[in-house]
């Protein structure tokens, strides 16, 4: 047991560091030059940030091999060696909290500030908002808390009377529990409906925070995961079917070429009116949604010309880099595969598992628990992925709905050409949304993580808790998702095939 326990802690801080390895590489190779050596606090937000998220994701996996760490125990006191996994859940999620609402916005502020200010003047107008902004989410959460901070239990009182201690005990199915002759039933079973009684305590501060960050991470989580679980994998997909089909001659090039040199003229020339703009004052909505048509113009003709370059190889290595285009495309196709499998499951085990009362069958519970049979690791592993595939679901999600909706702000993550202030604010995101990842993952995966610290955490008391419970008695979040999925999918079958072309009308002021 002890061997069993040492080695969880070992795979733990194992994990820790190489979490912490992949996010400094991920910001190494996806920053911008001009982030180059300098913006060094928003760069410790990041990889904080990201390995907090990835770390909650993962500790889900790891709640149920410490649960299984004392299965067995032979003796008293055994399940004490093993991780203090509810303290470590809030102390991970009150961390996730800070992060979201005070540090990021914090270094948000900080980058975006004008950069002709001193480094003391732009510090002091980040912490003026950070400061605002704690003052009133501290009296919203404290006035919330006194007044609804409260979980009711549904409890069944039940009572019975005494009888003789048996001299033998002998149980049929007519004889189901110790009484005299004549009882076919338990107490339990013959109790009536006015037996139940609510059961009201106070929750501690800390599950409550945890509980309002969840309400206000599933909302964007059943909008985007549920977009996201369907354009994930058919984005792929489609990017193949998309595909350039062959390497265009020179003289194609160039006529392509001089049309995108005069899309950019266009581009330039409008993105100069807006910044005109906004130096005289006059940043209404219909600026704001002449800057959105702009962003997306100009992710346009980024793509534009990424696909012009894959159609015309340069250089030495021209055939070399025609054929790595024609491999990372069927890499696409293979990968959008097995996501479609992967995101069907996930849509189908909702459906099987958790609309239906009483659930048909555990479905991927039951794979989960067959493959620890196999190996005792692997069904934690498979879990693993499934928690962390929903999250990229999110993140998909997101950049999808950026760039078709006016209110949701652009920031693409590109490989090499990304702004700190991006960075920032999808790793935001992405902290806030991991809860509910984990919150939707403890319920969908209830059979499998049960009586875990999770599943008290983001079962019991998350469902119990007053003006709260009722968005998940009825199940509102997980119908969300699965409608939105569908949608998306009739979506991408309708459309998705054809590729969208720029419009190149801005309606900009005088």
């Amino acid at each position: 047991m002890g061997d069993f326990n040492l080695a969880l802690v070992i795979v733990a801080i194992v994990v820790c560091v190489l979490v912490f390895i992949f996010n400094v590489y991920l910001l190494v190779n996806y920053q911008h030059p001009d982030d180059a050596n300098q913006a060094y606090f928003p760069k410790f937000v990041v990889v904080l940030g990201l390995s907090v998220a990835l770390i909650s994701i993962l500790m889900l996996p790891a709640d149920v091999a410490n649960r299984q760490a004392c299965k067995h125990s032979i003796y008293n006191g055994a399940c004490n060696l093993t991780l203090p996994m509810k303290d470590l859940w809030i102390a991970v999620y009150i961390a996730d909290a800070l992060l979201v609402f005070f540090v990021i916005p914090f270094a948000m502020f900080y980058y975006e500030g004008d950069q002709d200010k001193s480094v003391g003047k732009r510090i002091k107008s980040a912490l003026l908002w950070v400061v605002t902004t704690a003052i009133v989410c501290a009296l919203v959460l404290g006035i919330l808390y006194g007044l609804v901070g409260k979980v009711d239990f549904t409890v069944m009182h039940l009572s019975s009377s005494t009888t003789n201690f048996p001299s033998s005990w002998v149980f049929t199915s007519n004889q189901q529990c110790i009484g005299g002759s004549g009882t076919h039933a338990c107490s339990a079973y013959l109790a009536s409906t006015s037996s139940e009684k609510t059961w009201t305590m106070r929750t501690t501060f800390p599950e409550y925070v945890v509980a309002l960050a969840t309400i206000v991470g599933s909302v964007l989580f059943a909008i985007f995961g549920g977009v996201g679980i369907a354009c994930l994998p058919l984005g792929l997909i489609f990017s193949f079917i998309r595909r350039p089909k062959a390497v265009i001659t020179r003289s194609q090039y160039i006529k392509e070429a001089t049309e995108l040199g005069k899309k950019a003229k266009e581009l330039k020339k409008a993105a100069d009116a807006l910044h005109q703009e906004e130096r005289s004052g006059s940043k209404g909505r219909k600026w704001r949604k002449n800057v959105k048509a702009v962003e997306k113009e100009l992710l346009q003709l980024e793509e534009d010309v990424k696909l012009l370059e894959e159609m015309y190889p340069q250089g030495e290595k021209a055939e070399t880099a025609w054929a790595l285009t024609v491999l990372g495309y069927l890499a696409k196709l293979v990968l959008g595969i097995l996501g479609l499998i992967v995101s069907v499951a996930w849509v189908a085990h909702i459906i099987i598992y958790l609309l239906i009362e009483p659930p048909l069958h555990p479905f991927l519970n039951e794979v989960f628990i067959k493959l620890d049979d196999v190996w005792g690791l692997l069904g934690t592993a498979a879990f693993a992925f499934f928690c962390i595939y929903l999250l990229l679901a999110v993140i998909a999600g997101a950049m999808m709905l950026g760039l078709r909706l006016i209110f949701i702000t652009i920031h693409p993550m590109k490989w090499g050409a990304t702004l700190m202030n991006s960075f920032l604010f999808n790793v935001g995101l992405i902290l806030l949304c991991s809860i509910s990842v984990i919150q939707f993952c403890s319920t969908a995966f209830g059979y499998y993580a049960q009586a875990t610290a999770a599943q008290e955490i983001f079962g019991h008391t998350l469902q119990s808790l007053r003006g709260i419970k009722y968005l998940y008695k009825y199940n509102v979040f997980q119908i969300a998702f699965v409608v939105l999925a569908g949608l998306t999918f009739i979506y991408y079958a309708a459309f998705g095939w054809r590729r969208k072309k720029p419009s190149g009308k801005f309606q900009l002021s005088t």
